[in-house]
């Protein structure tokens, strides 16, 4: 199991104890974005597009921290963008550890071995490294030569260290089982902890549009991965369940409210993926967003979705009231032959909102406002909402 066994105790009883209380909808993971700036432009990503007036943007320590509080999540995996751009990233992870958090820290590891010496190896503390599958894989998926190698040498770095360290493996249409069942014992060999996967959700202002898997495409290709793999003893950091459901053997519906996001927008509806409006609080996003009107079968942009964002947080309640069930798929893998769950009806979805221009444009108006406010001779400087956040310079 890719997951500690700390880790899996606190977050399977926080689990119980909201079943047992009656809780319908709560969080498992804080998804804690805290800029969108980026020092690579990956083909599949959709976290990019942005004005450069929004990508210097930032969540300050002290935002980063009430967000924690607002969200009783015990795990926080902090996203972006990559946040080792972000000059607090040291102190906002040393906090959130502090307080009892798993924290997960995703990057794309150009900076790790510069900033690595800013962070302090921990139980409840693993780098998140973003690696697409083998060399030619990962460098073609972020459209750069070379990270794959700087990636893997911070990575044995890390390691080396005494940090925890997983990989995050997001997969497209092209794809071969075989071949990412090599790269899944390549990154074993490394002494990695963990293996996040998950096919990539079609962001729909990502460069690169043609490469998206659809469910059934997903299905077919992790079976096949997992066929490839039987035996190997790869780690994953995900449930059995949801290894289960990629392979296409549950029936699972999304929980977007499982892994609740904070941008520099604020808390954004209705999940990680998809952008399509923001609450002022963690309670106003839980009390305000209409949950049922979005997920597969719900909205034509969840058609396709099976990434862990929405699905993991409903394998693991899957798990609290079908104990057995999950201790029989963890025990002898997810089935790769026969047939598979049935699928979600998608004839009753409604049409997509787009809804990403005026979203950027309110934000811009906001931000511009706060600058002339802070101009104005004799007025005291508004504190700004968000901060700026330095980009990479070539050397980074």
């Amino acid at each position: 199991m890719g997951v500690p066994l700390k880790q899996a105790w606190k977050v399977g009883s926080y689990v119980i104890r909201q079943h047992l209380a009656g809780n319908k909808r709560y969080p498992l993971v804080l998804m804690l974005e805290p800029l969108f700036r980026c020092n690579l432009a990956c083909a599949g990503c959709g976290k990019i597009d942005y004005p450069s007036e929004i990508l210097n943007q930032r969540l300050s320590y002290e935002e980063c921290i009430r967000a924690s509080e607002e969200c009783p999540a015990p795990v926080i995996a902090i996203a972006g963008g990559e946040p080792l751009l972000h000059k607090e990233m040291p102190k906002i992870v040393a906090e959130l550890l502090r307080r009892g958090k798993f924290v997960y820290l995703c990057t794309n590891a150009l900076l790790l071995e510069k900033k690595m010496d800013e962070f302090e190896p921990a139980p409840n503390f693993s780098w998140d490294v973003h690696l697409d599958g083998d060399r030619e894989m990962h460098d073609n998926s972020v459209c750069q030569d070379g990270v794959y190698d700087r990636a893997v040498a911070a990575i044995k770095k890390a390691k080396a260290r005494g940090f925890r360290v997983s990989i995050n493996c997001t997969l497209f249409d092209g794809a071969e089982p075989e071949r990412v069942a090599r790269f899944y014992d390549d990154v074993m060999a490394m002494g990695v902890d963990g293996i996040m996967t998950a096919p990539g959700y079609a962001y729909e202002r990502a460069p690169d549009q043609e490469h998206f898997l659809n469910r059934q495409k997903t299905k077919e290709l992790f079976r096949g991965i997992l066929r490839h793999g039987k035996g190997h003893g790869w780690k994953f950091t995900q449930s059995p369940l949801f290894m289960n459901f990629l392979a296409g053997n549950e029936d699972f519906h999304c929980t977007p409210w499982g892994k609740p996001t904070r941008t520099v927008f604020g808390w954004q509806r209705p999940c990680y993926l998809l952008g399509e409006g923001y609450a002022p609080t963690f309670q106003a996003l839980m009390d305000e967003t209409d949950w049922d009107s979005y997920g597969t079968g719900n909205y034509e942009k969840c058609a396709d979705c099976m990434v862990h964002s929405g699905y993991e947080s409903t394998a693991v309640m899957a798990a609290v009231k079908r104990p057995i069930h999950t201790a029989i798929v963890a025990l002898r893998g997810p089935k790769t032959e026969g047939p598979m769950a049935p699928e979600i009806d998608l004839t009753h979805q409604r049409k997509a909102d787009y809804v990403f221009t005026d979203i950027v444009e309110t934000k811009l108006a906001e931000i511009r406002a706060e600058k002339a406010a802070s101009r104005k001779p004799g007025k005291p400087s508004v504190a700004p909402v968000v901060r700026k956040v330095e980009p990479a310079t070539a050397a980074e």
